[in-house]
């Protein structure tokens, strides 16, 4: 399909008083839904009589330091953008936000038309680049009613450029379609360190070739659909071991290491016509030992934008995050980070925020600490990007098209085919010997769909959820358990084991960002030992058997979050299918150190 093709007439729909909506990339979306498989096609190119530097020349200061600063919404008691939101659209003329998490697409593309309205009211009515944080599909800010996707670290065990791709294209067509138009993705970050607490699972795994290969097809992929792609966070935060929404991290390799193994991500895809970088709040001490890459002129000029030739915008990660809020404030971090190199400011704090990060850009402006030609470079950036990706054209979505493109049959199917092709079966031996013979019995996996056993399913996080998709695969009862932390008390574990006692098999559940807390190991370890085969089931990071090493049998899932289980649900799909005899497709994307290697992975 032409993604840049004029609309049809039946695509051409009417909302709001008759204002025409968007919809080339939704129109693209019912096309994919309808006619897989996706294919590339040419990024769109800049609407006709959208002049960045006529636009520029009309502004006021005050107007272009609004254009450089992106606000995070604040919601009503409604679900809809509160007053705040308008004061910063209207009053500090912000050109972009990243909104916050609306429940439904319906209510998303709602959300974005009443703020797009607000901006449209302002003098100039340049429209609002509208962003999410949608790393691993839409589900990530829209909860209910969108397709969830595997994180990137599941499709690196996929191994396979085409999935990749294909799950940046539905979270395309479905992000476009309720109003977005900024997508903060790929993570381009190498995970080097296994005890990396905040990247993790969001990357695509530990070597420098998969991270480049996955994340230049997804550059290519969301540009094909209409959609601005940001590789993240330069120049890498994937060897650190500290949060740097807690603190200040640094990393301490040498210049070779960073150019051979964290880089190249980033050159990919600047290669494959990123328009966008976001910065990492991370000290890389062999470009600049005092200041992160946020604030430095040798990582953002020196670096990214002389050395490795990127002309796009950079954005800065939230500067509400400790590692730059607590060392520097907003004020001052605001206007460091401008003049480092930075083009847009993620404003994620609360309005306050909005008001002070405005505001001393306007004062560094005015006292000529940040010189006229240095903001409009950056003022330039953000308006040639918006005439580029059209959004004026497409400032309004349509919440009807949104409900029908976002969560439908077709991108659930290609879900969960990417599922399967990252759940990686780790482990898989005999259950042992049969009670009054010596002889072997078979793997513990599969378990038999057919059979009329009962199954415990006992977890820490999001065990109902998964217990209830095992239901669907398994003819016996099936009972989930789980313990009110993710840290087990004895107490509790007693209580597992007790179950375990009146079921046939058990499936455990684990789940880690970081470090498996000592509970976990301890349950898994208890109920192996009530001589029920037993399987575990990482759903967080894929490292959770290191804690655990004795199970008979261990299946990766590479989840997310503990804190929401709509997010991971295709993967609980795929992972009771595999539990229950469909084949396994991936290969570990990271070591599980001393016990399984890069690339491992079984088949039945």
């Amino acid at each position: 399909m032409d993604w840049s093709r004029p609309m049809s007439r039946g695509e051409r729909l009417m909302m709001n008083g008759g204002r025409t909506i968007v919809s080339i990339a939704a129109a693209a979306a019912l096309a994919l839904a309808l006619a897989p498989p996706v294919r590339a096609q040419a990024p769109p190119g800049p609407a006709r009589g959208c002049d960045p530097d006529a636009q520029l020349a009309r502004m006021t200061d005050a107007e272009k330091v609004g254009q450089m600063v992106m606000a995070v919404t604040e919601d009503g008691p409604d679900g809809m953008p509160a007053e705040h939101t308008r004061t910063a659209i209207q009053d500090l003329k912000i050109g972009s936000v990243i909104t916050s998490e609306p429940r439904t697409p319906g209510l998303a593309a709602r959300y974005a038309n009443r703020i797009q309205d607000w901006a449209r009211g302002t003098r100039l009515g340049l429209p609002l680049l509208v962003s999410g944080d949608f790393e691993f599909g839409t589900t990530h800010n829209v909860r209910e009613g969108t397709t969830p996707l595997p994180n990137a670290m599941g499709l690196g065990a996929a191994r396979d450029p085409g999935l990749a791709r294909e799950a940046a294209v539905i979270t395309a067509a479905e992000a476009r379609a309720m109003g977005f138009h900024w997508n903060y993705a790929p993570v381009s970050d190498v995970n080097t360190n296994p005890a990396n607490p905040i990247i993790g699972v969001r990357s695509f795994g530990e070597r420098t070739d998969l991270v480049a290969g996955l994340a230049e097809a997804q550059v290519r992929a969301y540009r094909a659909a209409g959609m601005i792609a940001t590789p993240k966070h330069f120049p890498g935060h994937g060897d650190t071991e500290f949060d740097s929404h807690l603190e200040l991290p640094a990393v301490t390799y040498d210049r070779a290491t960073l150019e051979s193994v964290h880089l190249p991500p980033f050159a990919r895809g600047i290669a494959a016509g990123a328009d966008a970088i976001m910065t990492a709040h991370v000290i890389v001490k062999a470009i600049d030992p005092d200041l992160p890459a946020t604030l430095s002129p040798k990582v953002l000029t020196g670096l990214l934008r002389e050395q490795m030739g990127f002309r796009g915008l950079i954005v800065t990660d939230a500067m509400d995050m400790d590692a730059i809020d607590k060392h520097w404030g907003t004020r001052q971090a605001t206007v460091m980070a401008v003049e480092a190199g930075a083009d847009v400011i993620m404003s994620t704090g609360d309005y306050t925020a909005h008001v002070e990060a405005v505001g001393a850009l306007a004062d560094a402006l005015r006292d000529g600490s940040l010189s006229r030609a240095r903001v409009d470079e950056s003022v330039r950036r953000v308006l040639a990007l918006k005439c580029k990706y059209r959004v004026a054209e497409h400032r309004y979505a349509d919440p009807r098209l949104a409900e029908k493109v976002s969560g439908n049959a077709a991108f659930q199917r290609r879900a969960l085919k990417m599922g399967l092709a990252a759940t990686t079966l780790v482990k898989n031996e005999s259950r042992g010997k049969t009670e009054g013979r010596g002889e072997e019995e078979g793997r513990v996996l599969p378990f038999d769909p057919d059979d009329a056993e009962r199954t415990l399913v006992a977890g820490v996080v999001q065990t109902p959820v998964f217990a209830d998709e095992i239901a669907k695969v398994a003819r016996g009862p099936v009972e989930g358990w789980q313990a009110a932390t993710t840290d087990p008390t004895d107490a509790e574990i007693a209580e597992a084991v007790r179950r375990a006692g009146a079921a046939d098999r058990v499936v455990v559940a684990t789940y880690s960002s970081g470090k498996l807390p000592a509970g976990q190991a301890r349950l898994v370890e208890a109920l192996r030992a009530t001589g029920k085969p037993v399987a575990a089931v990482a759903i967080g990071l894929p490292y959770d058997i290191a804690s655990y090493p004795d199970v008979p049998a261990y299946i990766a899932t590479y989840g997310t979050t503990a804190r929401t289980q709509r997010i991971d649900l295709t993967m609980h799909k795929a992972a009771a299918r595999v539990l229950f005899g469909e084949q396994p497709g991936g290969r570990l994307p990271v070591t599980i150190k001393g016990l399984y290697p890069y690339g491992h992975g079984l088949r039945y």
